[in-house]
């Protein structure tokens, strides 16, 4: 049989007016979008940044640091700076028009430099989660171990880079980062969460912590956990309502193991354990150990059976 094209052409009209069928969202923009691809390239550089050394393609020395740091702080000021106008330019919330953009490129710059003179103290913490691993796995070496190896410090490193820009207000990027890192790790941290001093995931394969979380100092969390909301509150006209808090508060010194869930806007207690697979939907008190019912174990004859 002859092998001839797709006659495409028959398929471009009814395709290009699925795009008008909705008014106020045509799913489709003539801006440019911020580029997945370099937005990670950009992670990189920020990564290797916060860890010098990390990326293990060169060997840094005491009298090259400073010259090393320097070139890629530049690199990463413009690779930002770009994104972040990006962000402002593609999702438009003041409705400019397509030549009229010095006010983005303005926030652009304000926005990248904050984000540089944040830096020392967002490290600080990074280097506080990675002390934490290494003090809660027994089976960490090392503290460049947990940051070399451990997906919860990548995990935590793009929240604290994501949550700076989502405190700014900027669009789409810190979601885009998100993204990016929870596809890596399978952690999903929403960049709005409110996350304290020395946090430590472990393992951390499918944790999900929501928007609105709060998460004090020195809390531990394993893998499966979900700190998410119980409901989504409607306007009386049926819309979902927006900013206000649904996700929970998380204590000081609050340990969660494996695949527990907790909904709502509730609080858990500082200095509490919750046990794996509970389920917990209201308010839990300082110092409480919660967990399920134990299961009853069943166990049945199965019979011998020869083989052939």
């Amino acid at each position: 049989m002859e092998h001839t094209e797709i006659d495409i052409e028959q398929f471009i009209p009814s395709y290009i007016k699925s795009f008008d069928r909705f008014e106020k969202s045509k799913y489709i923009s003539f801006r440019p979008a911020p580029s997945r691809v370099e937005l990670q390239a950009t992670l990189f550089d920020i990564f290797e940044l916060l860890f010098p050394g990390r990326s293990g393609q060169g060997v840094l020395y005491e009298h090259t640091v400073v010259k090393f740091i320097t070139h890629l702080m530049q690199k990463v000021a413009k690779e930002l700076e770009k994104h972040i106008f990006l962000g402002w330019f593609y999702d438009n919330p003041y409705q400019l028009g397509d030549n009229d953009v010095d006010q983005y490129k303005e926030i652009a710059r304000k926005t990248t430099i904050e984000f540089l003179q944040a830096l020392p103290e967002i490290r600080i913490k990074l280097k506080e989660d990675a002390a934490a691993a290494f003090d809660g796995d027994p089976a960490a070496t090392s503290i460049q171990e947990t940051i070399l190896t451990y997906p919860g410090i990548c995990a935590l490193t793009m929240h604290r880079i994501s949550n700076f820009l989502y405190t700014k207000k900027v669009p789409l990027i810190p979601r885009m980062f998100s993204e990016i890192i929870h596809n890596q790790t399978g952690i999903d941290i929403h960049p709005g969460a409110t996350i304290g001093r020395s946090l430590f995931i472990d393992h951390g394969t499918g944790v999900v912590i929501g928007e609105t979380t709060i998460i004090g100092n020195h809390v531990k969390m394993y893998q499966g956990v979900t700190l998410g909301s119980l409901s989504f509150p409607k306007d009386a006209c049926g819309r979902l309502i927006r900013n206000q808090k649904r996700h929970p508060t998380i204590n000081d010194y609050v340990t969660i193991y494996a695949n527990a869930t907790i909904l709502g806007d509730i609080s858990i207690g500082e200095h509490s354990i919750v046990g794996s697979n509970s389920w917990i939907h209201h308010d839990i008190p300082s110092y409480s150990f919660v967990q399920n019912e134990e299961p009853k174990t069943i166990i049945r004859e199965r019979g011998k059976k020869k083989a052939n």
